[in-house]
């Protein structure tokens, strides 16, 4: 199965994961080497990003739909980390005016369904997202609403499925299943690479288990000499031929944010 690795430092830090998983194995539990090798896969990942404390960016948001046809939002992005539970995170629509003054509010959780607002300015009323509704289009573009909540390991079961090379870099693929009954995917493939743990690919599958969305990530910077952020997120649906494009810039850290300026009170208000 492992072939292809170039680097040794890439091998010995492979090996190591895999001694790590056959040291939990050692430990009660059901999940066969594979499932843990995924599992601690997706813990390193998550632990080279702990510690940010917050950030902020502007992004632009593209929709495309199967003719070429595109329309442009732009919108401004802040999250706040949490040391015990999911990141809390605001994004508001500056234009164009149709959605402009509109605000979403995302408190993502470890354990049980996310919480999330959206401020609609038409109506002068904030809307909660049942979890039900967590697989609907956000905002009307490819993006689902449990896309865009930060990823907790929490939330998933893992495999690992195999090594590949692209782009002149070495991954980790890895199968994660979502554990909430009520999202919108059966499962999804996860390419890592073997470096830096950065996630360049995302195959999701549906209900019926058909692919139907791939991201791409692209672009990554390296921010404090330790977070990376990818500036540029390509969605396609390849059941309906349309297309997302995020695209971030003006990222910012350390901007001081609290939990008070992220309450669903202050959507209305958010600047």
């Amino acid at each position: 199965m492992i072939r292809n690795w170039p680097k040794p430092r890439t091998l010995i830090r492979f090996a190591a994961l895999l001694t790590l998983a056959a040291m939990t194995q050692a430990e009660p539990t059901s999940l066969s080497a594979s499932q843990q090798l995924g599992l601690e896969i997706a813990r390193e990942a998550d632990r080279r990003d702990l510690g940010f404390g917050d950030n902020a960016s502007e992004l632009t948001m593209t929709l495309r739909n199967q003719y070429g046809e595109e329309s442009v939002r732009r919108m401004r992005n802040k999250t706040l980390e949490q040391n015990d539970d999911g990141d809390k995170s605001l994004i508001v629509f500056d234009n164009p005016r149709d959605v402009k003054g509109t605000a979403f509010l995302s408190f993502t959780h470890k354990a049980g369904a996310d919480d999330q607002w959206l401020y609609l300015p038409a109506l002068k009323r904030v809307k909660r997202i049942a979890s039900s509704n967590k697989s609907g289009p956000f905002m009307g573009s490819e993006f689902a609403y449990e896309d865009i909540s930060s990823q907790e390991v929490e939330k998933y079961s893992y495999n690992f499925l195999r090594n590949e090379s692209f782009n002149g870099r070495n991954h980790f693929v890895i199968e994660r299943d979502p554990v909430d009954p009520k999202s919108g995917y059966s499962r999804q493939e996860v390419w890592l690479d073997t470096e830096e743990y950065r996630v360049w690919k995302v195959d999701y599958y549906d209900r019926k288990g058909d692919l139907l969305k791939t991201l791409t990530l692209s672009d990554y910077q390296q921010y404090l000499n330790k977070y990376w952020r990818a500036d540029h997120w390509l969605m396609q649906n390849h059941q309906t031929g349309k297309s997302t494009e995020l695209s971030y810039k003006g990222w910012r850290f350390a901007n001081g944010y609290r939990d008070r300026d992220f309450t669903k009170n202050s959507l209305a208000r958010a600047k």
